[in-house]
């Protein structure tokens, strides 16, 4: 429990327009950061653990703020590289009802995007690390960003450094000439606990089962628990190295409303955590992120696997009621949610 977690990937200045507004309905954007990788070291500061996030900002007043922002939540930004023109910027614009979010990015040219292996010490990053985890929006970045998260990846391995990733599949970033499949199955033989939704899996690694249509079952909410068990299976065959496969079920029933709860597979032993019907959602982004880091807390901190598998669906749960990226829910609350307290009374 003496060793340090590392994440590595972009952290962006988040732009959101308020409330439940379009964008520019009134002039104005509500300034945050956020970035799949630093939500996770930053929820994992939050539950007391020994966070790093390495990634690369340019020397400029919104950098300085983005690592404020970090530090004071615990995170260790000491790995930061300090390169590149510019820190990446993403859009939100947030769903009600029957009208979906809307993420527009801006991030090309992007410091972590023209990063390169040698602007890194990794000896330092991974000295007295005991996980690395990544996603898959890095390698979606650029070349060069791939190039990163794969030599991250094989460090960590030669280390003994668990490592974890969510294979994330974001078809917007997916612009420089390889496919996701290409770039991921190369990484993913790196990777020891795989963290993804149905999606992930069939776009990501181009993995998925010959019959059945997950995309019907996630907005009707008629999941066949079932499949997920079978692709778990065979995320394990393509990819003998996995240890742990968890797999996210979210069913969409409107932006406002959703279905949660996920599976774990261990290569012998299938878990299905309890379902949280989570209405009047507040902010759903990073919601994927908080799950990860509740899975990465479970396992590093020893819970057995079906109790990490609780905690980290409570967690992501707990997510849903909180603005902005990271989540800021306590250890102690998603136990509470965990144990079965959802009633969300007043605690004097």
């Amino acid at each position: 429990m003496n060793k340090r977690i590392v994440t590595l990937g972009e952290i962006m200045l988040r732009l959101k327009s308020p409330g439940l507004e379009r964008f520019f309905q009134s002039p104005a954007l509500e300034a945050t950061f956020g970035g799949g990788e630093s939500n996770v070291a930053l929820s994992l500061a939050n539950f007391g653990l020994d966070a790093s996030f390495v990634t690369a900002l340019p020397e400029n007043p919104l950098a300085e703020a983005c690592i404020r922002y970090l530090r004071g939540y615990g995170v260790d930004t000491s790995f930061i590289a300090r390169q590149g023109e510019r820190i990446g910027i993403y859009f939100l614009e947030a769903g009600a009802n029957q009208r979906a979010s809307n993420v527009v990015y801006d991030r090309a040219h992007s410091s972590i995007s023209t990063a390169k292996i040698d602007d890194f010490d990794w000896d330092a990053v991974f000295d007295g690390a005991g996980w690395l985890h990544i996603t898959g929006i890095t390698p979606a970045i650029s070349a060069s960003a791939a190039e990163l998260s794969m030599h991250a990846v094989q460090a960590a391995q030669g280390r003994g450094v668990t490592v974890s990733c969510d294979y994330n599949f974001r078809k917007k970033l997916w612009k420089y000439g390889k496919s996701a499949p290409e770039v991921m199955a190369e990484l993913v033989k790196y990777v020891d606990v795989g963290i993804a939704n149905e999606e992930d899996c069939q776009k990501s690694l181009g993995v998925r089962l010959e019959e059945g249509d997950f995309d019907h079952a996630v907005t009707s909410g008629d999941l066949d628990t079932a499949r997920y068990e079978a692709l778990a299976q065979k995320m394990f065959a393509t990819f003998p190295n996995l240890k742990y496969q968890a797999i996210t079920l979210r069913e969409s029933y409107s932006a406002s409303h959703n279905g949660w709860s996920a599976c774990l597979y261990n290569g012998s032993d299938f878990y299905l955590s309890r379902r949280y019907d989570i209405t009047d959602i507040v902010d759903r982004v990073g919601g994927g992120d908080s799950f990860s880091a509740g899975l990465i807390y479970g396992l590093f901190t020893g819970m057995a696997d079906e109790a990490a598998l609780s905690f980290s669906v409570a967690a992501s749960c707990l997510k849903h009621s909180i603005s902005g990226d990271a989540n800021l829910a306590t250890v102690a609350e998603v136990r509470r949610l965990a144990g079965g307290d959802a009633s969300g009374r007043v605690q004097r």
